[in-house]
């Protein structure tokens, strides 16, 4: 872990270096401060109209509140679908993802613009935040258990779902009814490797290492409490300050990237150019495609996703508390 005198020099680096960033919010209405009460969500996306109907209903039932986006150059439809949703903001940047420093610049405008001293979901809208009973407790009971801890972050790595068919096989739409964990329903159950470094929690593996050796970074903190000594600047999986960033893996981001359009998507990867070094980890996957004619992720550590008491069974994520913050919120009745 950072000493404190380097955790200093690293946040005042990044804050002389952090500038401002023009958005504008695309609702007729403006812009629409946050009450007390809400819980909201802040999310990057770029032509996911197949998944924003799955992913607005998974965090609607979690209790979130409102949907901030920044939408990157979308042209299949999705700025348009989350326009016509009534808790979602919609916001434009003259800059595109990789310009923003991968988005992480329009992320804490949007922080800034909305306020700080908040707990506040930051995620992709191809992350679907799972944690022990998920299917049943609430975020706002969530981050009461968080408090109670003195923890104002919550670690969960990006767990890689895909089919155990090829993956021409899994089609989804925007029309589609289910949830993607329906038709992209396993994960790698073993092969991860978790180690710390000074900054944070570190987990690498999954299907993407095995299959075409990509050492990914699979660490994140999605739901965060953001007060003004934070900041993505560094990493988006190392965020200041990092004394913050060590804590048990409590939740699963589980990570949507592959059905019947990947090879569409991997080809617009490479001809857009905004990822990570240019798009290598993309074209690695697009030499390999044109190799074999089709990706099939199933091996013998295949497992089909049953839920978070699965996840939590299997060691993935870590017990919370709930029933101590249930007994406490009744003990609290009691004393009025």
């Amino acid at each position: 872990m950072l000493t404190r005198y380097e955790t200093y020099k690293l946040t005042a680096r990044v804050r002389k270096r952090k500038r401002a960033i023009e958005i504008v919010c695309l609702r007729e209405d403006g812009y629409r401060p946050l009450t007390k009460a809400d819980i909201p969500l802040v999310f990057n996306t770029h032509n996911d109209l197949k998944l924003m109907p799955s992913f607005l209903a998974h965090y609607r039932k979690l209790g979130v509140s409102r949907f901030i986006c920044v939408d990157d150059v979308s042209s299949d439809g999705t700025r348009e679908y989350l326009l016509s949703q009534a808790d979602v903001d919609v916001w434009r940047s003259p800059l595109r993802y990789r310009d923003a420093r991968r988005g992480r610049e329009w992320r804490e405008a949007l922080f800034d613009r909305y306020g700080g001293d908040r707990w506040y979901l930051n995620v992709d809208s191809d992350e679907f935040l799972v944690y022990q009973d998920s299917e049943h407790q609430r975020l706002d009971k969530l981050i009461r258990v968080l408090e109670r801890r003195g923890e104002k972050r919550l670690a969960a790595p990006m767990i890689d779902m895909y089919p155990i068919a090829p993956l021409g096989s899994a089609a989804l739409g925007p029309d589609d009814h289910r949830m993607p964990w329906e038709i992209a329903d396993h994960f790698d159950g073993s092969g991860y490797e978790l180690t710390y470094t000074k900054r944070a929690i570190s987990i690498t593996g999954g299907p993407r290492k095995r299959k075409f050796a990509h050492v990914l970074e699979l660490i994140k903190y999605p739901l965060i409490f953001w007060d003004r000594n934070c900041s993505l600047s560094v990493s988006i999986h190392q965020p200041l300050p990092c004394e913050r960033n060590f804590l048990e893996i409590s939740g699963v981001l589980l990570h949507f990237k592959f059905f019947s359009d990947y090879r569409e998507k991997i080809e617009q990867a490479v001809s857009d150019g905004q990822y990570f070094d240019g798009a290598a980890i993309y074209r690695k996957m697009l030499i390999d495609l044109e190799k074999t004619g089709e990706f099939d992720f199933a091996y013998e550590h295949s497992v089909r996703f049953c839920g978070s008491r699965q996840l939590l069974d299997l060691g993935f994520i870590a017990p919370i508390p709930f029933a101590l913050e249930q007994n406490g919120a009744r003990e609290a009745t009691k004393q009025r």
